[in-house]
């Protein structure tokens, strides 16, 4: 079998000291493509760095709405080369009303962009996507009635858009996918306590869903966790991109389908929103 990651951070620093053995077994358990989203004018480089050198890896380049507040003036034109420079995706892109309310429940003033300056950014991006029909990574939380309003007004790449670790309603599943989205399936959501969003996902069209890992990040269960990676420094857990095939194990019994069959469905829509990218 062949297992698609629509959405990994493999060029986080965290991963670094690990990257090589992380590569190996990647490929050992049969991970096919990963979609690595770069966050900024930062971490770009590292994306395109890794693309060059590992056939698998398909790079996307954005900037993350919990960043956009450190991007340079010149970050357009960047982007724009690096869209240019490797067939590429755009993202990780979106709109994050969360983590401002975090700051503020913390008790400290928001350094992160206000949600009209996201949604300026992330704008402008959609637009770039879909003037050339490139996939786009979008990220979303606590924000989905300004996402639909722009995703309903503004123009939208053709060949569609992922929702990455998709957290909104049920009742949203349908107007988004007839908008051309498809919805990604992190292992995170076979916790116990993320029901809600196990019940959207079994709405989603068979051939709209996609499966993701988001390393280093949301880490699985404790108990479904196949690969075990912890920080080299703080010794916290991370997330080891070879888990997808555990997430892909996680779908299957979700949507009450063998693997095979699972596998075999994913890769075709893998391959129908991000095989223009070669």
């Amino acid at each position: 079998m062949r297992f698609y990651d629509a959405h990994n951070h493999l060029q986080d620093e965290r991963l670094a000291p690990h990257l090589e053995s992380i590569l190996a077994e990647t490929k050992r358990v049969g991970v096919a493509r990963m979609v690595v989203n770069g966050s900024c004018e930062e971490d770009w480089p590292r994306v395109a760095e890794l693309a060059r050198l590992h056939p698998e890896v398909l790079p996307s380049f954005g900037y993350h709405p919990w960043y956009v507040h450190e991007r340079t003036p010149e970050w357009q034109d960047e982007l724009i080369r690096q869209l240019a420079a490797l067939p590429s995706a755009v993202g990780e892109i979106g709109l994050d009303k969360w983590i401002l309310e975090r700051r503020i429940a913390d008790g400290v003033a928001p350094r992160y962009a206000s949600l009209p300056e996201q949604e300026e950014v992330f704008t402008w991006q959609l637009r770039l996507a879909a003037e050339r029909n490139l996939p786009v990574s979008i990220h979303c939380l606590q924000a989905w009635g300004p996402l639909l309003e722009i995703l309903q007004r503004e123009p939208r790449p053709p060949c569609g858009f992922v929702l990455h670790s998709y957290g909104g309603s049920v009742e949203l599943v349908t107007p988004l996918a007839r908008l051309g989205a498809y919805f990604s399936l992190p292992g995170y959501f076979a916790h116990e306590r993320k029901h809600r969003q196990r019940e959207a996902f079994r709405a989603v069209p068979p051939d709209r869903l996609l499966i993701e890992t988001d390393a280093p990040d949301q880490l699985l269960p404790v108990e479904r966790s196949r690969h075990p990676l912890t920080h080299s420094t703080t010794g916290k857990e991370l997330n080891h991109p070879a888990n997808l095939v555990a997430v892909y194990e996680f779908a299957a019994e979700l949507f009450q389908e063998p693997v095979e069959r699972l596998a075999i469905r994913v890769e075709e829509n893998f391959q129908r929103l991000f095989g223009g990218v070669a």
